[in-house]
C-alpha cells in the first residue's frame, strides 16, 4: 500500500473503477443497439425489434453510472470538485445525451405519425452516439494530465480537450459500444437482424484491431503509465488486444455469447488501463507533479468512507440481485413480427 493511504481509501478509488466497468459494460451495449437503430435496422419492424432488445434493462443499466457519480462526489469531493471544473461542458454535453436518449424510448412509443417516430429514433442515434464519443474524450483528455493550478480548478485551452488522442480515444470508445451492440443484438434476436449484425461485425473487427494498435501507441507516447507503472500496463494493453481477438473469434464462429463477453471485456479493459495508470492519483497535472491530486488528499474523511462502506454492503447485493434477475426474465430471444408485450 502507498505511503498515506488508507485502505478505505484504495477501497473506493477500486468501488469506483468497479461501478464505472459496470456502466461501459452494460450501457455499452445500450449505446450500440442505439446506434444500430439507424445503422444495422433497415424498416420500422427491425427498428421495433433492436429497440426491444434493451427496452426493459436500458435504465436500469444507467444506474451504474449514477451510482459511479455519487460515489465519486462522496468518497472523493476534491476529485468531483476538480473534474467538474474543467470537464463541465463535456459532461453536460453526456447529459443532454442521456436525456435525449431517455425520452426518445417513451415519446417513439406514442408518436401518432412515422415522421414523429423518425425524429425520436434520430434522438436515440444521437444520443447513442455523443455519450461514449465524450466518454472517450474525456478519459483521455484526464490521463493525458490536464492544467491544474494552485487552487485545484483546471484552466484549459481547447487543444487540451480536443486533440489527436482524445479523438482517437472517443471514437474508439464509440466504434467499441457499437461492436458490443452488435454482439447482444445477435445473442437477443433471431431473424435477418441477427445475422447481418453479424455481417457487420465481421466487418469491424480489422478496424477495431487497427485502432487498438494505434490507442495502444498514443498510451505509450502520450501518457506517463509505461514510465509509472510499466508490467500492469502492458499486462492490461495485452488483455485488451486479448480480448478483441476472442470476440473476433467468437463472431466467426457463431459462439454469442462468448463475443459479447469478450467486447464487454475490451471496454472494461480500458477503465481498468486508466485507473490502474492513475494510481496513486485521480488527477494528473500537464505542467507539474506537484499539482497532481492524490487519491489520499481527495478522500473524504475515513467516518464517511466507513459508513459509505457499512451501507454498500447491505444495499449492492439487493441492486444486483434484482438487476440480474431483470436480465433473467427477459432473457428470450426476439423475433420481428412477434415482440409481445415488450
Amino acid at each position: 500500500m502507498i505511503a498515506g493511504l488508507e485502505p478505505l481509501q484504495f477501497l473506493w478509488f477500486v468501488i469506483i473503477a468497479v461501478l464505472f466497468v459496470g456502466f461501459f459494460f452494460l450501457e455499452g451495449f445500450d449505446f450500440g443497439v442505439g446506434m444500430s437503430t439507424k445503422l444495422l435496422a433497415k424498416n420500422k419492424q427491425e427498428r421495433d425489434l433492436v429497440m426491444a432488445t434493451i427496452g426493459p434493462v436500458w435504465d436500469g443499466n444507467e444506474v451504474w453510472l449514477i451510482t459511479a457519480g455519487g460515489a465519486m462526489f462522496a468518497s472523493f469531493p476534491e476529485w468531483y470538485a476538480t473534474l467538474f471544473s474543467g470537464f463541465y461542458i463535456p459532461f453536460l454535453l453526456i447529459l443532454v445525451g442521456l436525456i435525449i436518449r431517455g425520452v426518445s424510448f417513451e415519446f417513439r412509443a406514442h408518436a401518432e405519425t412515422e415522421r414523429g417516430k423518425n425524429i425520436w429514433e434520430w434522438t436515440l442515434f444521437i444520443g447513442s452516439v455523443l455519450i461514449p464519443f465524450m466518454f472517450g474524450m474525456i478519459f483521455t483528455s484526464l490521463i493525458q494530465g490536464m492544467p491544474i493550478q494552485a487552487d485545484k480548478n483546471i484552466v484549459a485551452s481547447f487543444g487540451d480537450y480536443v486533440n489527436f488522442f482524445s479523438i482517437v480515444g472517443g471514437v474508439a470508445v464509440t466504434l467499441i459500444s457499437f461492436i458490443h451492440g452488435l454482439n447482444y443484438i445477435r445473442l437477443k434476436t433471431d431473424g435477418p437482424i441477427r445475422f447481418r449484425a453479424e455481417m457487420y461485425a465481421k466487418r469491424l473487427y480489422p478496424v477495431l484491431f487497427v485502432g487498438l494498435v494505434v490507442f495502444a501507441a498514443l498510451v505509450w507516447t502520450k501518457t506517463d503509465f509505461i514510465e509509472y507503472r510499466p508490467t500492469s500496463t502492458i499486462v492490461i494493453l495485452a488483455l485488451i488486444v486479448l480480448a478483441a481477438v476472442i470476440a473476433a473469434f467468437g463472431t466467426f464462429k457463431g459462439k454469442e455469447m462468448l463475443s459479447f463477453i469478450a467486447s464487454g471485456g475490451i471496454l472494461a479493459g480500458i477503465v481498468a488501463l486508466i485507473f490502474n495508470g492513475l494510481f496513486p492519483r485521480v488527477m494528473i497535472g500537464s505542467a507539474d507533479a506537484a499539482r497532481d491530486l492524490l487519491i489520499a488528499d481527495a478522500a473524504s474523511t475515513l467516518g464517511t468512507l466507513k459508513t459509505m462502506t457499512i451501507v454498500t454492503i447491505i444495499l449492492l447485493p439487493v441492486v444486483l440481485g434484482y438487476q440480474g434477475w431483470s436480465y433473467h426474465i427477459f432473457r428470450k430471444r426476439l423475433k420481428a413480427g412477434k415482440l409481445g408485450g415488450h
